[in-house]
């Protein structure tokens, strides 16, 4: 991939001056590319009219030319990062300059000028080592801000001996330093510049079966995730964007955490979301006690539910007695039970086999009406007509709603959770008292994102009556093929009108292609459509904190992917929730059986290692089998522990949390405490709290399950012997909390330590808080 002599270094040049030559001739191509896609994307706006084929033609061109304008706006910052110098070219040095996505001169007969970081030929940037340089003689790291160069980093490859950081296999040591030296700014930032060996492998596995990757605090599982995404989607481009790509984190910050990185990379069409997003049209933003969340996660909810639902197809106990035009006619037991049982046994969803026991019944009613008129005087037609009437009839409407309801999810799940006798006739024993009664709630209450698996599951069982949806559809295709016919005929006897103003030739086929042609194409992306709709099924699933969902929500999340096409990220030495991982073993069997494979991350680039150490020991304390990750750096500063009494937090959580904006420099600064705690510390900083530059609150107060997957420049711990009295899995989310921080790390003992933290700290002053300093 040989690069123009205009554009090598002319001798004198400094390497920088050099490379900025080079990315600004990159920029002026990606401005050109820009300007063309916004004129074509402006005149296929502007055309109206024309046939099915051509508007159709013009949706697609649409679609094409908005997206590849979205890549283009998104890559923007960190065009161009890196270059690869080969040898063993026979015509010279052969260079070849690595970025966010491809460019071509589109003058000198589409000559690359940029390789998209997933292609093949860009592997060797992640993965050439001194001792296996892969063909590479130098791999050049190029750090940028906006649109300047500002520094080179250059690792010559083809020495015997090469410094590959720390005996780790780091890649582009100094760019991947001066990336994990960076404050933090309350937005992701993506990794494409710095991958290194063990996350590349995992990034570019392929696509089919279920893939965990396990990986320890810092390990960079959750960039790795979405950097796959990314490579999938370049790989696999027309199997995933028809399908499209879910990739599902444990809240709403976390999200909106990673939101840039994907368009940072150029892909645009991923739909980002929460378990408790995965049902359209509900807002589940209620909030829920662990344990009531633990049970409903349990997989006997299915069972509960099944049941729940069967409690609504009744019988009469003994008769039900419907008046219709003052006629008292009866409906027995025996009758409701031999129409329950025939639709049942039909195997269908709730709702749809609604329409079986609804016909059995107005059967046995139409022929009871007809004995009392007399079935000898009747015929066919005029018990069509005495069943339509009865069916029309609000009374025996009334009567067949009470037998057998149309109901939906939300509803059901409703009038579950907030009537004790429906709770208890539907959970059996199932549960224990204290269990049942967390379950309960307040009728108004909203739903929490434990009830989501919950509607899913219902909305299975339930299914829609889609009786006049499905009229709706035949009355719409007859018309469709009527109009086609009729083109048809017009067509047949003027053939010229074939060439000039319907179709071409080619497009004549029958009135049902012309039909199909006519009806309407969405321009939504697989991500916007798949949002809308619950039966949406996706091409590859990504899952962050994999280890927190419950047996409901994997219910959930392997029905959204029957192809079981999914990466799977997370550390069960980090699970938090009651109903999580303990294994993956466990949490997969059901549904993969040992049908997965297994990558670990070992390297750790977030935590440095004196926060590290102090973390390993509430790691001992989760399973001493488990060994913590490598740190790869080391910042000289010592986590400080400091010991004060509760009155006393108020005034020293400001001074220090005061203290540590002003020394990470407009980084980024969390308050983890237990969740009790979290509204009171929030007034408390409430007149000291900045933004950060992505707009969220500094220093933010956050419980455990808020900083799942975060990481901030300075961390303060505040009670850490509360965290781990407060849920069975308590040193797990104290290990989460001590592995938030990049650079520095406070404890605030508000009571006794916990033992793994009993190692010597500052000496408490007189008030019991400590005057402590770095």
């Amino acid at each position: 991939m040989s690069v123009s002599p205009q554009h090598r270094e002319s001798e004198g040049d400094t390497e920088v001056a050099a490379e900025q030559r080079y990315l600004t001739v990159l920029y002026r191509h990606l401005d050109a590319e820009r300007e063309l896609a916004t004129r074509r994307l402006h005149e296929t706006l502007s055309q109206t009219g024309g046939t099915p084929q051509a508007r159709t033609e013009r949706d697609v061109a649409t679609t094409t030319f908005s997206d590849r304008l979205a890549q283009l706006n998104s890559v923007e910052q960190g065009l161009c990062f890196g270059r690869l110098d080969f040898h063993d070219d026979p015509a010279g040095e052969e260079t070849a300059y690595i970025g966010r996505l491809g460019l071509f001169d589109t003058e000198d007969d589409y000559r690359p000028l940029l390789v998209d970081w997933r292609a093949p030929v860009a592997r060797p940037f992640y993965l050439a080592t001194a001792a296996s340089p892969d063909g590479v003689r130098r791999r050049r790291h190029i750090r940028s801000l906006s649109r300047r160069v500002t520094a080179v980093d250059d690792e010559i490859l083809d020495l015997r001996e090469a410094d590959q950081g720390q005996d780790l296999g780091l890649a582009g040591e100094a760019a991947l330093l001066a990336a994990l030296e960076r404050r933090r700014t309350g937005e992701m930032s993506d990794i494409v510049a710095t991958i290194q060996a063990e996350q590349d492998g995992i990034i570019r596995a392929s696509l089919p079966g279920v893939l965990v990757v396990q990986g320890g605090p810092g390990t960079g599982k959750t960039a790795v995730a979405l950097h796959r995404a990314a490579y999938l989607l370049y790989t696999h481009r027309r199997q995933l964007t028809t399908r499209g790509v879910l990739v599902v984190g444990p809240n709403d910050t976390f999200l909106r955490y990673i939101g840039q990185v994907l368009p940072s990379l150029g892909e645009t069409g991923v739909l980002l979301a929460t378990v408790g997003e995965l049902y359209p049209g509900v807002r589940a933003n209620g909030l829920e006690l662990p344990r009531p969340a633990e049970v409903k996660g349990r997989i006997a909810m299915v069972e509960v539910l099944a049941d729940a639902v069967r409690d609504r197809q009744r019988v009469p106990e003994p008769v039900v007695e419907i008046e219709v035009e003052r006629e008292i006619l009866r409906l027995d037991r025996k009758t409701c039970t031999e129409a329950r049982t025939r639709a049942r046994r039909s195997r269908r969803p709730h709702n749809q086999a609604r329409r079986l026991f609804v016909d059995d019944v107005l059967d046995a009613l139409t022929r009871q009406t007809a004995r009392r008129l007399g079935e000898d005087l009747l015929d066919p037609r005029d018990l069509d007509d005495i069943r339509a009437e009865l069916a029309a009839d609000e009374n025996v409407a009334a009567a067949l709603h009470e037998l057998w309801p149309l109901i939906g999810p939300e509803r059901l799940l409703g009038e579950l959770l907030s009537d004790e006798s429906l709770l208890r006739t539907a959970a059996g024993v199932r549960f224990t008292e204290p269990e049942l009664a967390g379950l309960l709630r307040d009728p108004r209450a909203p739903f929490t994102p434990a009830d989501v698996p919950l509607l899913d599951e219902l909305a299975e069982l339930l299914g829609e009556d889609d009786t006049e949806s499905r009229a709706e559809a035949v009355r719409r295709e007859r018309e469709e093929r009527a109009y086609a016919e009729g083109v048809l005929d017009v067509m047949e006897q003027d053939e010229e009108i074939i060439d000039e103003e319907v179709l071409r030739v080619g497009d004549v086929l029958d009135a049902e292609l012309l039909a199909e042609r006519q009806q309407r194409r969405s321009d939504l992306t697989a991500a916007q459509r798949a949002a809308r709709d619950r039966t949406w099924t996706f091409g590859h699933v990504i899952v962050d904190e994999a280890q927190e969902l419950s047996e409901m929500d994997w219910r959930l999340l392997m029905r959204r992917c029957p192809s079981r096409s999914m990466t799977l990220v997370g550390d069960v030495a980090q699970t938090g929730a009651e109903g999580g991982a303990s294994s993956w073993a466990g949490a997969l069997g059901p549904y993969v059986a040992d049908r997965w494979r297994l990558r670990e991350l070992t390297v750790n680039y977030r935590t440095p290692a004196e926060i590290m150490e102090l973390a390993g020991q509430a790691l001992a304390e989760v399973d001493p089998a488990l060994d913590a990750p490598t740190s790869v750096r080391s910042t000289g500063l010592a986590p400080v522990q400091r010991d004060l009494a509760m009155a006393a937090l108020p005034t020293v959580l400001r001074e220090v949390a005061a203290a540590e904006v002003g020394a990470v420099g407009g980084g980024t600064v969390a308050v983890v405490c237990p969740q009790g705690m979290c509204r009171e510390l929030r007034g408390t900083l409430a007149d000291a709290t900045t933004r950060s530059e992505a707009g969220e609150p500094n220093p933010a107060v956050l419980d455990v399950a808020g900083v799942k997957g975060l990481e901030f420049d300075s961390v303060v711990l505040v009670a850490p012997g509360e965290i781990v009295d407060g849920s069975p899995r308590g040193w797990n989310d104290l290990y989460v909390a001590l592995t938030r921080a990049t650079q520095r790390l406070t404890v605030l003992h508000t009571g006794p330590r916990p033992p793994a933290l009993s190692g010597p700290g500052d000496r408490p002053g007189q008030d019991g808080s400590a005057a402590a300093s770095r």
